[in-house]
């Protein structure tokens, strides 16, 4: 249960560039509504390529940090891991919230983002498989986002879930499945 909404998310909404849609507040309503109650969050965003998925996504993230928890956004590239990185590394730039993208083939920089992340000292986190690796252990992860997530297997998903106790779960997607889809109508998710 994540309670409130504090200085993060209204400092992040105050400096986005656009107005956003009613689509988009009444999606990021219903993931508000989901991270106060007292049950885990599953639940799919449903959306074309550009309809402003990150955005509330994001939205979601400043939620978790203005109540000390962090957030991992998992994507199936290392390009898309890159791009969400540069982009929600922008909206935080100005709060001093360190955001950290950890992919495969980093070196020795590597260490310094899975110490950050264990510590809490990085709240947001933005990666691929790397993340679902053994050494990466998270300080208080209290929301998780698995961007186009068909294209992760169940094992994958789980594994980033299970870094923490009883995280919330966002997943994205442009292009449900069959599989997601019946997932929805029998009800283990929910969708926007």
């Amino acid at each position: 249960m994540i309670p409130r909404v504090g200085d993060y998310f209204n400092y992040c909404f105050g400096k986005i560039p656009f107005e956003l849609t009613d689509a988009q507040k009444r999606v990021i309503k219903e993931i508000r509504g989901d991270m106060v109650s007292a049950r885990q969050m599953n639940r799919l965003l449903q959306g074309d390529v550009g309809s402003g998925k990150t955005v509330c996504a994001v939205a979601c993230a400043c939620v978790a940090i203005d109540n000390g928890f962090q957030a991992a956004f998992m994507a199936p590239t290392e390009i898309l891991a890159e791009q969400h990185y540069l982009n929600v590394h922008r909206w935080f730039a100005g709060l001093g919230v360190p955001v950290a993208l950890l992919k495969g083939g980093m070196g020795r920089e590597r260490r310094d983002v899975i110490e950050g992340i264990r510590t809490g000292v990085t709240p947001i986190v933005i990666g691929t498989h790397a993340m679902i690796q053994g050494d990466v252990e998270f300080h208080r992860l209290g929301l998780v986002v698995i961007d186009e997530q068909h294209r992760f297997g169940v094992e994958q998903r789980k594994r980033l879930k299970d870094k923490s106790r009883r995280p919330d779960v966002l997943s994205m997607t442009a292009t449900p499945i069959p599989r997601t889809l019946s997932m929805v109508v029998y009800g283990d998710l929910d969708v926007s």
